[in-house]
């Protein structure tokens, strides 16, 4: 077949892992197969489970001191393409390319001795200038004093070059009172890819 116009090309609705597909970027062709372009998506999830606070072993939270969520990633649940977005050692969400978007689900059980004064701070802290501070959460306890409550939060946020560079901790506090927190699961979702 002779070199055509991609606009008279026929469309196909499914690739075979051999096909060779044009890309054109400023007026520039390039060809690359099917399984190349593939592995460019680099999409993917991660799933990473505590042990260490359990409901035998408490993570204690102390009045207006606000601590870093633990997760020691003792179970790590991956997808597929087997990407890594927490670092246990430094306890931190990263990021590979500037404009990557990013789904976090936080769960965790807490439980509070009074209630009716307390709450629970979360919040996203970036280690550089970019104020990811604010994906901020204040939560209540409506289950009563001393009660395990199950917690669910999800945000989503873009990495510019400063998270690329410094990453993002997840932050709690007790506000009025102390409270307990255990069972921490992160589960981070890359939802799209810049290159």
């Amino acid at each position: 077949m002779a070199d055509s116009k991609i606009s008279n090309l026929n469309a196909v609705t499914t690739l075979a892992s051999s096909d060779v597909v044009p890309i054109v970027n400023n007026s520039v062709t390039k060809k690359a197969t099917a399984s190349q372009l593939s592995s460019y998506s680099q999409l993917g999830w991660a799933r990473y489970d505590d042990s260490q606070y359990t409901s035998l072993n408490k993570l204690s939270l102390v009045d207006g001191v606000q601590v870093t969520l633990p997760n020691n990633a003792n179970t790590i649940t991956r997808s597929p393409e087997g990407y890594d977005f927490f670092n246990a050692v430094t306890q931190k969400i990263t990021a590979e390319s500037e404009n990557d978007t990013y789904m976090v689900t936080v769960v965790f059980k807490a439980s509070a001795a009074n209630t009716n004064n307390t709450h629970l701070d979360f919040q996203l802290v970036n280690g550089g200038v970019t104020g990811y501070e604010r994906i901020h959460k204040s939560l209540a306890f409506y289950k009563g004093n001393n009660t395990e409550q199950n917690f669910h939060e999800v945000f989503q946020f873009y990495a510019n070059s400063d998270f690329v560079a410094n990453g993002a901790t997840i932050k709690i506090t007790a506000d009025g009172g102390t409270a307990e927190v255990w069972d921490i699961i992160f589960f981070i979702q890359r939802t799209q890819r810049y290159f």
